[in-house]
């Protein structure tokens, strides 16, 4: 069970670059969320929020696992939190290459400097949860930003 928990937390060991590789598990969101909110999305939206919603639970406990595996708070290997953040920052914007690495740099900015309150997210949760939860609301940020840009066009 722990070499599966390391895999799947690691995004089939992307985890384990050395360099990057938040960067890198982020590259894997994409994929994640073009699915998610290109394919599954355009025949349901609610079924794609609800497949998005589970991954995320099973993000969270296998984050937890994975920090117990790997004997480290936020392992740099765990990433499952980046491809899930990744994915939440593609939700419903359109899905066209500029816009998608609008979506990858701005999540990998508010990933790396955690404005409020995602940077309390990081400091005070414990657990999977606070792994998952941070980069969640960095994929929001991004959202956000994505979507009053859009509007503004």
């Amino acid at each position: 069970m722990a070499a599966l928990i390391r895999f799947l937390a690691s995004g089939g060991y992307i985890g384990y670059i050395p360099v990057a590789s938040g960067t890198f598990g982020s590259i894997e969101g994409v994929a994640l969320g073009w699915a998610l909110f290109n394919l599954i999305a355009q025949r349901s939206l609610l079924a794609a929020i609800i497949l998005f919603v589970l991954i995320f639970a099973a993000g969270c406990w296998i984050a937890d696992r994975a920090e117990h595996a790997f004997a480290e708070h936020d392992s740099s290997r765990i990433v499952i939190d980046e491809i899930l953040g990744m994915a939440a920052a593609m939700f419903l914007i359109p899905m066209r290459w500029p816009w998608i690495a609008a979506a990858f740099g701005l999540f990998r900015l508010f990933d790396i400097f955690k404005p409020w309150p995602a940077s309390l997210i990081d400091r005070r949760m414990l657990g999977g949860k606070g792994v998952m939860l941070d980069d969640l609301a960095a994929g929001i940020y991004a959202n956000l930003t994505l979507q009053a840009v859009c509007r503004l066009l």
